[in-house]
This record gives structure tokens, sequence and C-alpha cells, in this order.
């Protein structure tokens, strides 16, 4: 290999390296971005509602946005909070009554299985390999707080987190305020020849990004509205908490719905078992309706991304970067799937000729 050769590989190893030492402010970068395209979307709706120069409808949409989140602090959150408090308090309460149902359903079993006998061959093989495979009540409980207090330690410090929350919002308004002028920055890296192709995929990019950011936003709306009115119709207590955690955890796909299930079934279940089930029934009933209606009716402009690509993504960037890598796995998945389209199958594999040496700039000029 030539010097200027060894000079490039050496490049992008350190380049490599620096990306990744720097991936936690990557992601946070990534996440003011998604923030600052929602923003983008909303002015240019209400410059299509109301035609304004752009800063005016900027200006507009953050007065809106403040005074949305303003009224949210006033009016949502202390019953939230309130609500989510009790919520947590019920959770062990519920185990705790889950463990003795079960215990009565596994000795009316053994009773019809093994006779009236309490002692019966089940307890005798668990009395013979000297452990017992279910905790009790308390130890079930402590454990379940305990688990608890573990993933909401997952946040890290609070004041990292603020700090984190603020970086977010202030690369967000800066963005906001001259997009244009940061995706030519981003474009003047690429070479002169592919600059053109690459404002291409970036418009692609922010399509797909707004449709997703918008559609999600509607169908976690949807979600909590149907929670809600579910139960409410149960008779289920804390609606307000576990309909709002139902539309925020919609947003991270798969694991989301299913952590949102986990606080209603404690809550019904220490009214009554037929409650419990009735609402993972209506549960898995949302969840349906969003995936196979409200979602394909709102998102038609979407990325389709399949599950197992989802759940891989998902996996793969809690890994990297932590929770935040899964909140934002979905809209990485969709740009990785973007620029995997467009530059390997488009630009590189697609051209390719056997036998031929390819061309890259000679391809770009074809396109």
């Amino acid at each position: 290999m030539k010097f200027s050769n060894w000079l490039a590989l050496s490049g992008i190893l350190i380049t490599g390296l620096l990306f990744w030492s720097l991936r936690e402010i990557i992601v946070l970068i990534f996440a003011g971005i998604i923030l600052a395209m929602s923003i983008c979307t909303l002015v240019e709706k209400i410059r299509s509602i109301a035609p304004v120069p752009r800063p005016i409808g900027l200006v507009i949409c953050l007065l809106l946005l403040i005074t949305i989140f303003s009224l949210s602090l006033i009016i949502v959150v202390p019953p939230f909070t309130k609500e989510f408090q009790e919520l947590l308090i019920q959770i062990p309460n519920a185990a705790k009554e889950l463990w003795e149902l079960a215990i009565g359903s596994i000795d009316n079993i053994s009773d019809i299985v093994y006779g009236d006998d309490p002692k019966g061959i089940w307890d005798q093989r668990i009395l013979i390999n000297g452990f017992t495979p279910f905790p009790d009540g308390a130890t079930l409980a402590n454990g379940v707080t305990d688990g608890i207090k573990r993933l909401l330690g997952l946040a890290g410090n609070l004041g990292v987190g603020i700090i984190q929350i603020l970086f977010v919002i202030a690369v967000s308004i800066m963005v906001a305020i001259q997009p244009n002028s940061y995706k030519e920055i981003a474009i003047q890296l690429l070479p002169s020849f592919y600059r053109k192709r690459a404002r291409v995929i970036l418009l692609k990019c922010g399509q797909a990004l707004s449709s997703w950011m918008v559609g999600v936003l509607i169908s976690s709306f949807f979600v909590a509205l149907l929670a809600g009115i579910g139960l409410s119709l149960l008779g289920v207590k804390l609606v307000i908490a576990n309909a709002l955690l139902a539309g925020v955890l919609n947003i991270i796909p798969n694991v989301g719905p299913t952590i949102s299930t986990i606080f209603p079934l404690s809550v019904a279940l220490l009214d009554a078992p037929w409650k419990a089930a009735a609402v993972l029934g209506m549960y898995i009933f949302i969840q349906n309706l969003e995936s196979y209606l409200i979602t394909p009716s709102v998102m038609h402009h979407q990325v389709k991304l399949l599950p197992g690509l989802t759940l891989t993504a998902q996996f793969i960037f809690t890994i990297i970067f932590g929770p935040i890598g899964l909140l934002l796995a979905l809209p990485l998945a969709v740009v990785i799937q973007i620029l995997i389209k467009e530059v390997i199958i488009k630009d590189l594999l697609d051209p390719w000729k056997k036998g031929k040496s390819y061309k890259f700039s000679t391809a770009l000029a074809q396109d």
C-alpha cells in the first residue's frame, strides 16, 4: 500500500475511534436534531395555515409549545405524580396478591392430582431438592420494589439528566432557527462529487423522520385516550397515570407497551382477578388496533421497518448508547435503513458490473 492509502486508513480508524468515544454526545445531538425537525414540521404546518414569514412562524411555534408545556405542568403533572406514586406502592401489594393466587391454584391442582394430602408428592419433591421454587409474598414484593428502583435509577444522576435535556433543547432550537445552514455544513464535509446526491438522501431522511414523529404523536394520543376510556369503563383506579404511561411508553415499540400493561394489571388485580384479565385483553386489543389500523393510517409515508429489525435495533442501540438508545432506536433505525438503501444498495451495489472496476463518481453522474 502507498503512504497515502495508509494515511487515509489511519484517518478512518482515528475518526471511528473518535466517534466511538463521543457516542453519548453524538446520540444527544441526534436527539436534538429530531426535536428540531419536529419543531420545523410544526412551523411549516403553521405557515400552511397562516402565510407568515418563517421567523414569525418559529416564534409562534415556540410560544405554542411553551404554553402547552406550562398547562401540562399545571393541569396534568400534579394528579399524574400523585397517582404514579400510589401506583408504585400498589405494585408490591399486587405481586403479593398474585403470589397468593398462584399458591392457591397450585394447592388445588395438587389436591386434584395427589388427593387431599397437604404434603403431596409435589411438596415432597421440593423438600427433597432442598429449595423452594417460589419466594414468599414479602420477598417477592421486596424484589419487585428493588427492581422498580433499579429501573428508575437507569436515568442516572438527576443533575446530569437535566444538563442533557437542556443540551438537547439548546441544540434543537439552534438547528430549528437555521436548518439549511447546518445541513449545508454537514454536506460540505463530503466529497464534492457526492454533495448533490447527499442533499437528496438527507431530504428523504428528513421526510421519513417527520412522518415518524407525527405518526408517533397521533398514535400515542389515541392509545392514551383508548386506555383511559377502557380503564374508566372497567372501574380501574389511577386512570390518569395509567393512560399517560400507555401513551408515553407507546413511543418505544415492543418493550414500551409491555411495560405499560404491568401497572394497570397490578391495580386491577387488587380489586378482582377478572378485572386484571379484562385489562390484559383490553390492552392487547388496543395494541392490535394501534398496530394494524391507527399506525398504518397515519404513517403511510413512513419507512417500513420489520418487527425483527426493530427489536434488533433496540437491543443494539441500548447496549451502545444506554437507555437513551432504547428511546431513539426507531428513528435511528429509520435513518440507517434509508442510508443503507440509498448509499450501499443504490449507489454501490446496483451499478456494480461483474469483472469491471466500479467508478463511483461516474455512477453518481448517471443517477
